[in-house]
C-alpha cells in the first residue's frame, strides 16, 4: 500500500498555507514569518504548532484562534490551491490500495483533494492526524492508517516531503519516499529527507511508479 501525505505532496499548499497562518498569527499579536513557520512547523499537526508557539511566547493565542485559521484556509485554498504536477498521471497510473495520511484535519484534507480534482483517487481512505494521540514525527498515523486499510506497516509506503513525515514513516516500520518537486522545497530539502530515513528522494511523480518497483518489486 502507498500512503501519500497530502500537503507539498498530492497538492502544492506549503506556499499558501505558511503565508495564511504566518497572516493570523501576525493578526493575534505574534510576529512569525513564512518562513518561519516552514522552516519549524512543516509537516507538523496544526494543534501542536499553536501549543509550541504559546509555550515559547509564554502566552496564549486567542480562543477562537485555530478556527479563524482553518476558515481562512479553507476559503483560500478552495480560490486558488492547485494539484501538484503530474499527481494525476501518478495516481492513475498506480495500481494497488492506496490512502492520505495527514497532519491537516479531516476537513483540510477533503477541500484539498476535491478542489484538485484528486480526492476519487483516495475517498473514503482520508486519515488525519486529529485522530491520534500524537501527530509526525510520532508513527502513531501511519500506524492508525495501516490498520484501517488492513494492511501490515511493512508491507506500506510512505511518500513524505518533510523530514517529520519521514521519521514518522520509518518509526511505524516502513518504507518512505521523499518528495521535493513542491514550490516550496528547498535544496536541502532532500538531503534531509535522506537523513532521516527517505530510500529513496523523487523531484517528479512520474517517477513514483518506477521508484515503488525498484523498492519493492510492485
Amino acid at each position: 500500500m502507498v500512503i501519500f501525505d497530502c500537503n507539498g505532496v498530492l497538492v502544492d499548499s506549503e506556499p499558501l498555507a505558511t503565508a495564511i497562518v504566518s497572516q493570523e498569527f501576525m493578526r493575534a499579536g505574534f510576529p512569525l514569518t513564512p518562513d518561519i513557520v516552514a522552516r519549524y512547523f512543516t509537516g507538523r499537526r496544526p494543534a501542536d504548532m499553536f501549543a509550541e508557539v504559546e509555550a515559547a511566547a509564554g502566552r496564549k493565542l486567542p480562543p477562537d484562534f485555530a478556527t479563524t485559521v482553518a476558515t481562512a484556509t479553507l476559503r483560500r485554498f478552495r480560490a486558488e490551491l492547485r494539484a501538484t504536477k503530474h499527481a494525476t498521471y501518478a495516481l492513475s497510473w498506480l495500481r494497488g490500495p492506496k490512502c492520505v495520511a495527514s497532519s491537516s484535519s479531516i476537513d483540510r484534507i477533503r477541500v484539498s483533494l476535491d478542489s484538485t480534482d484528486l480526492l476519487r483517487f483516495f475517498e473514503p481512505n482520508l486519515f488525519s492526524a486529529s485522530e491520534v494521540r500524537s501527530g509526525k514525527p510520532a508513527p502513531d498515523l501511519f500506524l492508525h492508517a495501516a490498520g484501517r486499510m488492513r494492511v501490515e506497516p511493512r508491507a506500506c509506503i510512505v511518500v513524505e516531503d518533510s523530514a517529520v513525515g519521514v521519521t514518522a514513516g520509518i518509526a511505524a516500520g516502513m518504507t518512505a519516499i521523499g518528495f521535493v518537486g513542491g514550490s516550496h522545497a528547498t535544496g536541502q530539502l532532500g538531503n534531509q529527507l535522506r537523513a532521516a530515513g527517505a530510500s529513496a528522494v523523487i523531484s517528479d511523480l512520474r517517477a513514483l511508479k518506477s521508484t515503488i518497483i525498484d523498492l519493492r518489486g510492485w
